[in-house]
């Protein structure tokens, strides 16, 4: 065979103890002969090099693809025999280093390359895309390569996370364990129970600091396994908990939420007069004007300053002092400005017709009166007009306000649980009502406000005067929960006073979500660990 013709498998096969000895273009691809350049083999097993051929055969192997053909490898192989006669190992075969491997059908680079193809796509969906790179691969051989993958090596961490998720949802669970240093996950157990933790923590002393939820089985694994280590309560899974509390606590006082609707019916504005929306466009917005005017001003008679009213009701100063600079809502300031209609221009004609004939015109006659004169306006834009005309000469009575519903229970719950730079305007004053009407919600939002503090500014030494304070107030939810945290007052306390969480934790666990979606939830308990390990 001419040079010019093999000089592309040279280079194809450069680097490695091989001699190209033939290429052949088939209908299935590209078929290379190799042989070994090597003279001598060695032994797996003694290391021994050896001239001795016992026998020799022909070996197949998949290649990477070349310009999108594949590559098949037909391998001259020789069969040595050891020339040490006490190793056990009498004869073996010749291997060309980084490019075969005992057993495997497929080169060691090709190998890499369907290993990286598993992880990143699992059975099924990897299988189709080695059929686009021009492999050959099936979905179980795939999976057969993730299970023979050797487990990672990781350092023991000085900051254990430990969490647990569903490898069946109601049915089997599993538990991650992450650095939470560098957020990496470190091994997964089977199951969520206090042994499997406590046998490994035993195995790999040295952790100082676990973060974990408030599941009892994982403080007591923790205790078990690494008893010098100091637990730390994770603050999301507090004030999880918290939450579910202050739900009961709203549920038990769920009387007090329709309370506000007979007060919020009587109190409610009047309909605005046209005066109202020649000067502040429409009636919403009036009707909200007036509604902040007396808020700022209620809360300035108490004696809050313009700061705290800011804070409190998470608005900017400047909007505060606007309101509370203004004697009556209609003088607070909008910063809009009435645009004027295309009808502005016909009002005499308007007037004068509906005099002409006391009123019995039709909006449509004078749709299409206005347009023979040249309006191009919308039927909708007349009838707008007419509808304020009749209010403003009381032809007809003012529309009833639509009946408010009262707030729901878990809309109260978010109220009272979210930080209150994140409630609207109005969020803000329906829960200012709820509260007037029921001093136990009062006196449970001071409390969830205190522990938000705590959560929010680290400060845990506060936690014994806040659990006393918060079970004398003998409220449902709340009081259980506040006598809970005393069964694991240290771990809450640390929880609350060092910087150590279980974010990372809970990272992984949603990534094992992906992973387990990947593989259509049906993957065993083996095969996903070697998936979320490697990955």
């Amino acid at each position: 065979m001419d040079h010019n013709e093999i000089s592309w498998q040279d280079v194809l096969f450069e680097g490695f103890e091989v001699l190209v000895t033939a290429a052949v273009h088939t209908a299935c691809g590209l078929a290379v002969r190799l042989r070994g350049r090597s003279e001598t083999g060695s032994c797996p097993a003694c290391g021994r090099a050896s001239r001795r051929v016992h026998d020799r055969y022909e070996r197949r192997l998949q290649d990477l693809p070349l310009a999108g053909r594949a590559v098949r490898i037909v391998l001259a192989v020789r069969r040595f025999v050891c020339v040490d006669a006490a190793c056990v190992q009498r004869t073996f075969a010749e291997q060309i280093p980084d490019l075969t491997s005992p057993y495997a059908r497929s080169t060691d680079r090709l190998g890499a390359l369907l290993d990286q193809v598993a992880l990143a796509l699992a059975g099924r969906a990897g299988a189709r895309m080695a059929t686009v790179l021009g492999l050959t691969a099936g979905r179980m051989g795939l999976l057969n390569r993730i299970r023979r993958m050797p487990d990672p090596v990781s350092a023991t961490p000085q900051v254990l996370g430990v969490d647990d998720f569903a490898t069946r949802r109601g049915h089997t669970y599993a538990t991650v364990l992450t650095d939470s240093e560098t957020h990496r996950v470190i091994d997964v157990l089977p199951g969520r129970d206090a042994a499997p933790l406590a046998q490994w923590l035993t195995v790999h002393p040295g952790i100082e600091v676990i973060c974990r939820d408030r599941a009892g089985a994982y403080a007591d694994g923790a205790r078990d396994g690494a008893p010098d280590a100091r637990q730390v309560a994770d603050r999301f899974h507090l004030w999880q908990n918290l939450g579910q509390a202050v739900e009961k606590c709203v549920v038990a006082h769920r009387a007090c939420l329709a309370a506000p609707q007979a007060a919020g019916n009587a109190a409610a504005p009047p309909r605005p007069g046209p005066s109202e929306v020649s000067a502040h466009g429409n009636g919403l917005l009036a009707a909200r004007l007036r509604a902040h005017h007396a808020l700022v001003h209620g809360l300035l008679d108490d004696g809050m300053g313009i700061r705290a009213i800011a804070r409190h009701l998470g608005w900017g100063r400047h909007t505060v002092q606007r309101y509370a600079r203004a004697d009556t809502w209609q003088q607070v300031s909008t910063g809009r400005h009435h645009r004027g209609s295309s009808l502005d221009a016909h009002h005499t004609y308007l007037a004068r017709r509906i005099t002409e004939t006391d009123g019995r015109v039709t909006l449509t006659d004078l749709h299409r009166e206005l347009a023979g004169q040249g309006w191009t306006g919308a039927y909708s834009t007349l009838r707008d007009w007419a509808v304020r005309r009749l209010d403003h000469h009381s032809r007809r009575p003012p529309r009833p306000a639509p009946a408010l519903r009262p707030p729901s229970v878990r809309q109260v719950t978010g109220w009272l649980t979210r930080r209150p730079s994140t409630l609207t305007e109005d969020e803000h004053q329906l829960l200012k009502t709820v509260l007037d009407t029921c001093p136990e919600l009062t006196t449970a939002h001071r409390l969830i406000r205190d522990f938000g503090d705590m959560v929010t500014q680290q400060t845990g030494v506060l936690l014994p005067a806040w659990i006393k304070d918060a079970t004398g107030a003998d409220l449902p939810g709340l009081s259980g929960f506040a006598r809970g945290l005393l069964g694991d007052l240290d771990a809450v306390t640390a929880g609350l006073t060092l910087h150590w969480s279980s974010g990372g934790t809970e990272g992984a666990v949603n990534r094992i979500k992906k992973i387990k979606r990947q593989l259509y939830g049906r993957a065993e308990f083996e095969l996903l660990r070697k998936l979320i390990l490697l990955q």
